[in-house]
C-alpha cells in the first residue's frame, strides 16, 4: 500500500510506583505527542473494577484529550454499550461533537469491559443478549437522526449537534462484523484481543455492508499490540513484559503492573510458554524496520489502510520511544493528511 495511517489506543495503565493521576496525565501527554508525530486518531478504552487500568470513562477523558489537541481524531475504543443507556451515550457524544466538531469517533463494543457482576451493577437491566445490543444500536441511530419517540412524542438527544460522531463497531471474533455491515457502520477488528482473527472477517463485512447516510462505503481498521525498540535487545525486553502481562491476565490477575526486574528474572513455565505461543498473533514487536515490515504485511493481508496500535510497558519512556520510532519508520509527519 502506498500509505498506511496509524492510530493509537491507550488504556491508561497504572504502572508500578505510579498513581492513577500519573496514568491519566500520561494518556493526555501521549495524545498530544501522537498528534505531533502524525498519528491519525487517538482512542481510549473502557475498563471497570481494575486497579491496573485507570481508563473507565472514555467519554470524560476524551474532553480533556480533544481540548489539549487541535486536529487528531479522538475516540472511544470503545464504549461498552450494554453498560449504558443508548440515550445517554447519544447525548454524551453529541456534546463531544458539539465541542469538537468533525473530530469525534464513537467506537462501540458489547463485551463487559469487566466481570459480569460489575457489568450488572453498571446497568442492572443488562441481560447480555445480542438482541438487546442490537436494539440499543437501533435506538442510537434514531437518537442521532432525531427520529426516536414513543406514543407520547419524540425523544431528542441533546444537544442536537450539526454533525454526529463517526460510529465504529469493535469486533474480535468476527460476529460483530455482520452487525457493523447491517447498520452501515465502520468496523474496527481487534487482533490485540484475538490473535487468530482472519482477513475473511473484513471480507464478509464488506460483502454484506449496507450503505448508510453516514457511510456510503464500508471502512475497516485493524488493531494490534505493537512494541518497538531501538535495538533488538530492547524490543525483546518489551516483548517479554507484554508476554508476562497477558499470561497474568489469563490467570485473572489484573494488577498491580509488574516491575521490570521481576519480569527480567522470571522464568516461564512450559504451560506459560504454550500460552505465549498461543497469544503471539496478538503482538507485533521488533526494531522499527521489523515493525514496519510486519504492519505493512498485516495491512495488505487484511486489506486495510489504517492500523490502531496499543502499547503497554513498565516504562513510559520506552512506550513513547516506541511511538516515535514507528512514526519515523512510516514517515507519518510527512504523510499525515
Amino acid at each position: 500500500m502506498d500509505h498506511i495511517k496509524l492510530g493509537i489506543l491507550d488504556q491508561s495503565v497504572v504502572r508500578q510506583g505510579a498513581t492513577v493521576r500519573d496514568a491519566i496525565n500520561e494518556t493526555i501527554a501521549t495524545a498530544i505527542l501522537a498528534e505531533d508525530l502524525g498519528y491519525s486518531r487517538f482512542w481510549v478504552s473502557e475498563h471497570h473494577n481494575s486497579t491496573f487500568i485507570a481508563g473507565s470513562t472514555p467519554e470524560v477523558l476524551m474532553v480533556k484529550i480533544a481540548d489539549a489537541t487541535s486536529h487528531i481524531r479522538v475516540g472511544s475504543g470503545g464504549i461498552m454499550l450494554p453498560n449504558h443507556s443508548a440515550l445517554k451515550v447519544a447525548e454524551n457524544f453529541r456534546m463531544l461533537e458539539t465541542l469538537f466538531p468533525g473530530r469525534i469517533d464513537l467506537g462501540m463494543g458489547r463485551a463487559p469491559g469487566t466481570d459480569r457482576v460489575t457489568s450488572s451493577v453498571l446497568n442492572p437491566s443488562n441481560d447480555f443478549s445480542e438482541s438487546s445490543y442490537l436494539r440499543q444500536l437501533d435506538h442510537l441511530q434514531h437518537f442521532f437522526r432525531d427520529t426516536a419517540g414513543t406514543e407520547r412524542g419524540f425523544i431528542y438527544a441533546s444537544p442536537q449537534s450539526a454533525t454526529i460522531p463517526e460510529q465504529w463497531i469493535l469486533s474480535s471474533s468476527g460476529g460483530s462484523s455482520n452487525i457493523a455491515a447491517r447498520f452501515g457502520l465502520k468496523l474496527a477488528v481487534a487482533k490485540f484481543i484475538n490473535g487468530f482473527v482472519r482477513p475473511d472477517v473484513i471480507e464478509t463485512y464488506r460483502k454484506n455492508f449496507r450503505p448508510s447516510d453516514q457511510n456510503p462505503e464500508p471502512h475497516a481498521v485493524l488493531s494490534v499490540f505493537v512494541l518497538c525498540g531501538e535495538t533488538e535487545e530492547k524490543a525483546l525486553e518489551m516483548r517479554k513484559m507484554m508476554d508476562y502481562i497477558l499470561v497474568e491476565f489469563e490467570k485473572g490477575k489484573f494488577g498491580p503492573f509488574p516491575d521490570a526486574a521481576t519480569v527480567k528474572n522470571y522464568q516461564f513455565t512450559a504451560g506459560e510458554l504454550e500460552r505465549i505461543r498461543y497469544n503471539s498473533g496478538r503482538i507485533v514487536s521488533g526494531t522499527k524496520e521489523d515493525v514496519k515490515e510486519q504492519l505493512t504485511k498485516l495491512a495488505a493481508d487484511f486489506g486495510v489502510d489504517e492500523i490502531i496500535l496499543s502499547t503497554m510497558s513498565d516504562s513510559n519512556e520506552d512506550r513513547i520511544k516506541s511511538f516515535e520510532l514507528i512514526s519515523e519508520a512510516f514517515n507519518l509527519r510527512e504523510t499525515v493528511q
